[in-house]
């Protein structure tokens, strides 16, 4: 891997490690990619890492149906799921495909250059 891909990559991790809004799969999934980084096994967990990143990156219609659900009132409360899905109804109008959570925002950069890494 590149120099200049492997440190965007790690600074897109760290932020997705750093991000509240993050599933426990990736944060354990981008602590082992972080350990593999300059090991003999570091082609295969990135192949594992990129499979996590797209099953975790939550689409934007993803996210308006989650926020507007029972549970995604469960999880944000009745007030700020109603302003999560205006919010997400915004962004998709204005273009947006996915989420734009920390964790989300910085998955979908990495695999933006998915081709790029592999």
């Amino acid at each position: 891997m590149k120099p200049e891909i492997l440190s965007f990559m790690k600074e897109k991790t760290n932020a997705i490690l750093n991000a509240p809004s993050c599933c426990k799969e990736l944060k354990a999934e981008a602590r082992a990619w972080l350990e593999a980084v300059g090991t003999s096994g570091e082609a295969a967990e990135t192949k594992k890492y990129l499979a996590e990143l797209e099953e975790d990156v939550l689409p934007i219609d993803g996210l308006i149906a989650f926020a507007e659900s029972d549970m995604g009132a469960k999880i944000f409360g009745a007030e700020k799921a109603k302003g999560v899905a205006v919010h997400a109804k915004e962004i998709k109008a204005a273009g947006a495909k996915y989420c734009d959570c920390p964790a989300c925002t910085a998955a979908a950069a990495i695999l933006e250059k998915k081709e790029s890494i592999l």
